[in-house]
């Protein structure tokens, strides 16, 4: 029984991955199994007996003893070092008990030894009686078998021991390892389709990303969005969300399994992915191919991806009291800004926003939603005379401002704030006229202030690792296939890129990030692909207003806007429960629609005639932007148009070609 036993510890300690369990022996000098030969002879012949053999005839007891007891001893005090549990203990015990037992018997073996010559035949007796001896004593150390010429079976290690193994190989491997075959720098949308992209191209790929953020990569557009919108505060506690046809869904992209601890990622023989969280990369050394975490850790790499994403941009006003002022305002961009911000409105509190772009308007409507829920108010506050007032013209911004009043907002268009200061606890914020019709009152008071006014990219790497940016746009500048510098690429917000129909530009919006991630994942692994892509983007403001856009979007350039009465079916909403997707991005429906009966286009007779149409955005009579009003799965048709370059004279036939049945026409001559 105690031979097996032995067995058992033996087996267990080759279940040790083989470069540490070396590596211990080494460092404490444990290992010194017996390889001397012991040397008898027998009729003039010698016969060498070494502890290394692998014969069946080959081993002596003395050497198979030896061997044993090293081995026993170094398992023991391995054991012993790896803190392991009672039972492998016990083990040792029991082999040190036998090693000593042992030992009597070595000293008899190497006295017994034969040195003087025999006769043929007795001799050939002493052989094969000491071949028979020798199988015994190995016997003794091997499971019985039920078949004489049948091999000793092995003994299977127990589920406890295989996963004690595996804790004791834990302790040795790092935590971060120190070399990745691919480096994503950020955890966001475009690192996410870069490495989908590069275990696509290169299935046993070694991906490592490092992210400042504690959460594995995950979708920002429900942060202003969805998850507002979903009534159930469990759901929202687990970070879920119901879209608008029920369906719930998680924020992250994947789910916990499919990536890999980064201590493992090299272990792994079919690749993986492996997300180190709470890290951030300091510094570049392109030369050298390693990167400098915030921990002082060095990682080697093959290759690189920058997809730094941005974050937010704050006010100069807020930024002279930021100190008094930091706990009672949000610059919002993740997932912890949003527990934030949805635990103060919870409590009905007054929360301003400051801002009227996407993220601004989208988050008014979303905090409109709640204090129906749970009380408060919701104010916002912005310079242009109309929400998205710098992407629509004037006409469509006014009718959309007044829908989100209808949503329980208190908006204040045409006003900045010019002082920032805490006040009995609340956030006093002084309010300037940006034009004649501006605010009544000097003063705004609020529990909380929530600023979005837009995003700057994340280039401090660029200044401590000598990357060249865009001094108009901001970004990395990198070449057609998204390089920035020998083996280091960018991609997502961060990137300035060379946009082939409207030349060098820098955008912030999820599908940039999916389609930019993807191309620069498929050139790291040699595709050499240039970037042509027209991104699209869109926005919610609720259930029943969306738009999605192509192109250059410029309220100051020349539009022009087909306009119809929207039906049930032209909501985001309905749009969401027929596609069951509330992420819009790319489409490939490249197929030109058959157009309706051309009517006469009229100027709409009242504000309800927009709610639905297209907005074309013109140079010189070229389209050089397309943007659907509650109208979706067109922007193929609009990429195809901005791509034509040919200038446009019969608005009707537009009209058809994104089946709307128009009833109105509005224009401007904004040059």
């Amino acid at each position: 029984m105690r031979n097996i036993r032995f067995v058992n510890l033996i087996q267990r300690l080759n279940t040790l991955n083989y470069k540490n369990s070396s590596a211990i022996l080494k460092q404490t000098n444990l290992l010194r199994v017996n390889t001397k030969a012991v040397v008898s002879h027998s009729n003039g012949q010698t016969r060498q007996y070494s502890s290394s053999s692998q014969g069946k005839f080959d081993f002596s007891r003395t050497s198979i003893i030896y061997t044993l007891f090293g081995a026993s001893i170094a398992g023991g005090i391995t054991i012993f070092m790896l803190n392991s549990d009672n039972r492998l203990a016990s083990v040792k015990a029991h082999t040190q008990e036998k090693v000593e037992q042992s030992e009597p018997k070595l000293e008899e073996e190497i006295v017994s030894e034969p040195t003087e010559k025999q006769p043929e035949n007795e001799t050939s007796n002493k052989a094969s009686e000491k071949s028979q001896e020798s199988n015994s004593s190995l016997e003794q150390t091997k499971p019985i078998s039920t078949e004489e010429n049948n091999p000793p079976e092995e003994a299977v290690p127990t589920e406890g021991e295989l996963r004690a193994a595996k804790l004791d190989e834990e302790k040795f491997l790092p935590e971060i390892p120190s070399h990745a075959q691919y480096l994503i720098v950020g955890g966001g949308t475009a690192a996410m389709a870069a490495f989908k992209a590069i275990r696509a191209n290169d299935p046993t790929a070694r991906i490592l990303v490092v992210t400042e953020e504690d959460y594995k990569p995950y979708m920002r557009p429900p942060l202003s969005k969805d998850l507002w919108m979903t009534d159930d505060d469990e759901l929202i506690k687990q970070l879920k969300f119901k879209q608008y046809n029920g369906n719930e869904r998680s924020l992250f992209f994947l789910e916990d399994e499919f990536y890999v601890q980064p201590k493992y990622l090299n272990e792994q023989e079919n690749g993986g992915v492996a997300i180190l969280t709470g890290k951030r990369v300091e510094q570049i050394d392109v030369q050298n191919k390693t990167v400098k975490l915030n921990n002082n850790w060095e990682v080697a790499f093959d290759k690189c991806l920058i997809a730094t994403g941005g974050r937010p941009r704050n006010l100069p006003v807020f930024e002279k009291s930021w100190e008094k002022i930091k706990n009672r305002v949000t610059l919002f961009r993740n997932i912890e800004d949003f527990k934030k911000l949805y635990s103060i409105a919870k409590e009905g509190k007054t929360i301003a926003i400051v801002g009227g772009g996407f993220l601004g308007s989208e988050l008014a409507c979303a905090l409109g939603h709640v204090s129906k829920k749970f009380g408060g108010k919701v104010i916002q506050v912005f310079p242009e005379s109309g929400i998205l007032g710098k992407i629509l013209p004037e006409y469509l911004s006014e009718w959309t401002t007044s829908k989100v009043r209808k949503e329980g907002v208190t908006v204040i268009p045409n006003a900045s704030i010019n002082k920032a200061q805490l006040n009995d606890e609340k956030v006093e914020l002084g309010l300037q006229a940006t034009k004649d019709n501006g605010p009544h009152a000097n003063w705004l008071m609020a529990d909380h202030v929530v600023v979005a006014v837009g995003l700057e990219p994340n280039v401090e790497l660029a200044q401590k690792s000598g990357f060249e940016t865009d001094p108009k746009f901001g970004g990395y500048l990198v070449n057609a296939e998204l390089q920035a510098r020998n083996n280091i690429w960018v991609a997502g917000d961060a990137a300035c890129f060379f946009d082939i129909k409207l030349g060098r530009r820098r955008v912030e919006h999820h599908d940039h990030a999916v389609v930019s991630g993807r191309l620069a994942g498929e050139n790291m692994t040699g595709a050499a692909k240039p970037y042509w892509h027209q991104s699209m983007f869109w926005s919610d403001l609720g259930p029943k207003i969306g738009f999605e856009a192509i192109g250059l979007i410029d309220s100051s350039l020349q539009t022009v806007g087909l306009f119809a009465k929207a039906e049930e079916v032209d909501t985001p909403k309905a749009q969401v429960q027929e596609s069951n997707e509330s992420l819009r991005s790319e489409i490939k429906d490249t197929q030109l629609p058959e157009g309706g009966q051309t009517s006469e286009l009229k100027a709409p007779k009242s504000m309800d005639e927009y709610g639905k149409g297209v907005i074309l955005y013109l140079k010189n009579e070229t389209i050089v932007g397309v943007l659907t009003w509650n109208v979706f799965k067109r922007i193929a048709i609009a990429r195809q148009l901005i791509q034509s370059q040919e200038k446009v004279t019969n608005f009707a036939e537009m009209a058809k070609l994104f089946r709307i049945n128009a009833t109105g026409l509005e224009g401007d001559s904004s040059n």
